[in-house]
């Protein structure tokens, strides 16, 4: 080596994002719930129980009133947080604590059912598209117990940004492109994404390392990651490996709900209703329902 060679000092290169691939593709059933409304139940399923913290999530859409109009009459939750997000119709909402509000296209209730409640959801209208998602997600033992709570978003209050060309996002909780959503999730720090691409438009989108997620492709067919499954069609909620960002490409115009939590690992009891950490814990909550304490 020459007297005079220079050596570079070692920088460090940027760590480069972890893409999260899809990896399982799940279709929904259908089912009905309340009081005979039609609906598919993509998690909370046999071909996917659960996806920790998320319990349960249903896709509602017909323009048919009899699939409809019967309701979800008043019945109780304990436990966990029920999610409502609209993209058609109205749906209006009631407790046993005297809260009201009404559900229109594009607004979302973030409902922290805590130690219990009672409360009804009834369509507002007797005709014409009704069209939503209804996600449960799921309270750390600690907070299993904690006072109900309402978060009533109307659809003004959801910012709408542009990630990438022909790509938005209606951030609902969590945060996206440096704006955040209103909804406090802090539990689970949740992330729940919609999503509109244009034909061939392609987005990253950073998810929380950690987190699970998921894609739920609900108008229109998406490409993500890369993989045997990464093509996800109209229907297909695809669960996404570890990693720290997402990549989605569209074919066509697409729409979809990407959605993400930090998991608790704690044992689930569940009984309807009810979703808590033991068996006992459930029967406690069956009788307090029948002895009128929630």
């Amino acid at each position: 080596m020459h007297a005079n060679t220079a050596i570079s000092p070692t920088v460090d290169a940027p760590a480069a994002a972890s893409l999260r691939n899809v990896t399982r593709v799940v279709r929904g059933r259908p089912t009905s719930d309340g009081a005979g409304v039609k609906l598919t139940r993509v998690i909370g399923q046999p071909a996917l129980d659960m996806l920790d913290p998320f319990l349960m999530l249903d896709e509602f859409r017909s323009d048919q009133a009899s699939d409809y109009i019967a309701g979800f009459p008043e019945h109780p939750h304990r436990g966990f947080e029920t999610v409502t997000y609209m993209l058609a119709g109205r749906m209006r909402h009631g407790d046993n604590q005297g809260n009201s509000g009404l559900l229109t296209a594009g607004s979302v209730q973030w409902m922290t059912a805590g130690r219990g409640i009672l409360h009804s959801e009834m369509p507002e209208q007797e005709d014409g598209l009704m069209w939503g998602f209804q996600l449960w997600v799921n309270l750390p033992a600690k907070d299993k117990m904690t006072a109900p709570r309402y978060q009533d978003i109307a659809p003004e209050r959801i910012p709408e940004i542009e990630l990438a060309t022909g790509v938005s996002a209606r951030v609902i909780a969590g945060e996206a492109g440096g704006v955040k959503g209103p909804v406090e999730a802090e539990a689970t720090a949740a992330v729940y994404l919609d999503l509109r691409l244009e034909a061939g438009a392609a987005v990253e989108v950073p998810l929380p390392q950690g987190h699970n997620a998921f894609a739920y492709v609900y108008a229109g067919h998406a490409r993500i990651g890369d993989g045997p499954t990464s093509e996800l069609l109209r229907g297909d909620l695809g669960v996404l490996g570890n990693g720290d960002t997402v990549r989605i490409a569209a074919p066509e115009a697409t729409r979809l709900i990407l959605v993400a939590g930090k998991p608790f690992n704690e044992p689930v009891a569940k009984y309807g209703p009810f979703v808590m950490n033991t068996q006992q814990q459930i029967v406690q909550a069956v009788e307090d329902f029948r002895a009128g304490r929630f």
